[in-house]
């Protein structure tokens, strides 16, 4: 790689659309959006693509991006007024010129802030101003960090309330080869039976059929291990209690428009959230949630790799 390397830059994605691209001296690169402020690719030092999107995919606005990693404000899922999801997956935001500190490791120069506020549009439907800042670094080592921290402004002594996620869609070979450690044991809600609460078998999670579960009380770390191509994704994330896992299997993969029918095979959302307790704000108030994703390769299916060492690990 030469010394003139451009670690930051700007230029024009799929549709005319703006977007960062940050790249790593060793070849990893990510790819974000403004509009949405959506991660959209993610590729390992082979050039090698770790987050699934859509073929189907529309890269118009206002519909939201299928894959990548779309992020759920102010609400995770559909309730009341608010469209599914909320609105930040389909909003333009702009760079973040004047930026907080963040605490960081100041050999980062991948990285781009972004900022999203309240318009008078969204106030009609989310009457709150807030101030929403994301920070996406892509470390030496290829590993993904999403930092958000969102603000509540409200100049009427009012607080708000608000659910999150960051929606990661990870890239697979096969879902029938995947297993997600880390989660044994733990309480989840499922979507699939009106977010009854039940609690998961000592088992790794495998795949079989439509998954829609949001487990509650998580470890800060899971991983997601992907046997025919010897890769492990190592979730780690703080400030978000929760992690959503869903695959809309065959049936629901042929009612959804933006999506190929056989393309659920290939991806699966393992999503860093905040949901069973939403987080309320007063006025001035600050709340922070942060995700880092890595990619390990990893031999398990031949039995060297113990998956427990994984979680443990640093």
């Amino acid at each position: 790689m030469s010394a003139e390397m451009v670690f930051v830059e700007h230029c024009k994605g799929i549709s005319g659309l703006d977007k960062v691209i940050l790249r790593e001296v060793r070849g990893s690169s990510a790819e974000v959006y403004l509009y949405g402020g959506q991660v959209i690719s993610w590729k390992n030092d082979h050039g090698e693509e770790l987050l699934f999107v859509s073929s189907k995919a529309p890269f118009k606005p206002p519909k939201a991006i299928r894959g990548g990693i779309p992020i759920c404000f102010p609400q995770f899922g559909s309730h009341g007024h608010l469209e599914q999801h909320g609105f930040a997956r389909n909003r333009f935001w702009s760079i973040d010129h004047d930026p907080p500190p963040f605490i960081t490791n100041n050999s980062n120069k991948a990285f781009v802030d972004l900022i999203l506020k309240h318009s008078e549009e969204d106030a009609k439907i989310w009457p709150h101003r807030y101030e929403f800042r994301l920070r996406v670094t892509l470390g030496p080592g290829g590993d993904l960090m999403l930092t958000s921290r969102i603000r509540n402004t409200n100049t009427d002594g009012k607080s708000f309330t608000f659910t999150f996620a960051y929606h990661n869609y990870f890239s697979v070979s096969d879902i029938s080869e995947v297993r997600i450690e880390g989660l044994e044991t733990l309480d989840y809600l499922d979507n699939l039976q009106d977010r009854q609460r039940f609690t998961e078998q000592g088992d790794a999670i495998t795949f079989e059929s439509e998954v829609d579960k949001i487990y509650v009380s998580t470890p800060t770390k899971i991983a997601i291990l992907d046997h025919e191509k010897k890769r492990t994704f190592v979730l780690r994330k703080d400030g978000l209690p929760d992690a959503v896992v869903w695959n809309p299997w065959d049936k629901k993969a042929k009612l959804i428009p933006d999506l190929g029918d056989e393309e659920y095979k290939h991806m699966l959302c393992v999503e860093a959230a905040a949901v069973e307790k939403p987080i309320t704000l007063k006025p001035g108030e600050e709340w922070k949630g942060r995700q880092e994703l890595s990619a390990v390769p990893s031999s398990y299916c031949s039995g060297q790799l113990d998956p427990q060492k994984v979680l443990q690990g640093n």
